[in-house]
């Protein structure tokens, strides 16, 4: 049995082709037993994904048009018949829509839209479906009711960076050189700053100089002329654009035996490093992340007020789903480090 069809007027954000997005009215695919729909609360921007998309330079096939958006938090307003874990009124991260039925559209992720489906993958995994239906869907994590879902927008980036960093192995008394001052960068930093890192030092933009220090960057050099002091070099260094270049650049950064990880994607084929340029031997971190391994402990550290939204996003001011274009305009000039987007009028 699945879910009722509701009569909805979905409206997305969906990127029609390369350089051509706007909102419209979609088809609500079926939900199935183990779907909950949701509607959409708040969505935030993500400055590389979503550029790249839109400008069809994504470094891995895409299928337009599709429907923008992958940090979204939504609220659950109905359960399929063999959803366990999921209830109504529960929020619930990462909910975008699912791909349409009629192959009219596709989904990266989906998550610019008023409604969308979480499933629940604890059940599924439980009746002993196989991994690949369920896998895909860990990041659909319920969140508690006290925490601000427009806040809760950050917990997709932060628990992508948070896991990252901590599978790199940053921990106390490490030296990190973050390359980057965007939502990825400054995420960065903030974690390695309470997993201990002794020395933190970031290269970015001059507009991002004082939200770096706010969230514990320590020494910081403007892209464009500065340089970050060598000292007695970086533990670890994380390119958090991927510009051609980039990487290799900072290897000289690098102590002996330290640690390089590439997260950007800007020049994804084209970034290459020379090894020779290190000082020593080095390591290529390529372990990538798995953002629901790290949910509860990006929650605890919201809770106790480590990681602050506000450095981030302007809680003030959350652009309409109509205003999506506008968002991506602030993004990439640099007004703000990610948008705040309100999906629906839940």
């Amino acid at each position: 049995m699945t879910l009722e069809h509701p009569d909805l007027t979905v409206r997305a954000a969906v990127i029609e082709s390369p350089g051509e997005l706007r909102v419209r009215e979609v088809a609500l695919p079926a939900p199935g037993d183990y779907d909950a729909l949701c509607v959409l609360l708040y969505g935030a921007t993500c400055s590389g994904t979503d550029q790249h998309l839109i400008a069809g330079r994504f470094p891995w096939p895409v299928d337009y048009p599709t429907v923008l958006g992958h940090e979204s938090i939504g609220r659950v307003i109905q359960v399929g018949s063999r959803v366990r874990y999921l209830r109504v009124g529960d929020l619930v991260t990462r909910v975008g829509l699912l791909p349409a039925d009629d192959r009219s559209y596709a989904v990266n992720w989906g998550g610019f839209a008023t409604h969308g489906i979480a499933r629940d993958h604890r059940a599924m995994r439980e009746d002993g479906l196989d991994a690949a239906l369920w896998r895909p869907y860990r990041i659909h994590q319920v969140i508690p009711t006290g925490i601000d879902p427009a806040k809760a927008t950050m917990m997709i980036t932060w628990r992508e960076t948070l896991s990252y960093v901590t599978r790199m192995g940053i921990g106390p008394g490490a030296n990190v050189l973050v390359v980057g001052s965007g939502g990825n960068g400054l995420s960065f930093a903030a974690h390695a700053a309470h997993l201990g890192a002794a020395r933190i030092a970031m290269v970015g933009s001059e507009t991002r100089r004082p939200v770096a220090h706010a969230v514990g960057v320590q020494e910081y050099a403007d892209y464009r002329g500065e340089t970050i002091d060598r000292g007695d070099r970086f533990d670890f260094v994380i390119d958090a654009v991927g510009k051609a270049g980039t990487a290799d650049g900072a290897l000289g950064l690098l102590k002996p035996g330290g640690t390089l990880g590439v997260y950007g994607i800007d020049d994804y084929e084209q970034c290459h490093i020379h090894p020779h340029r290190a000082p020593g031997t080095l390591r290529v971190y390529g372990g990538g992340y798995d953002e629901s391994e790290t949910h509860h402990r990006v929650l605890a550290l919201m809770q106790v007020g480590h990681l602050r939204a506000e450095h981030w996003l302007d809680l003030d001011h959350a652009y309409s789903l109509q205003e999506i274009q506008l968002a991506i305009d602030a993004v990439r000039t640099r007004q703000v480090v990610k948008a705040l987007v309100k999906l629906s009028d839940d």
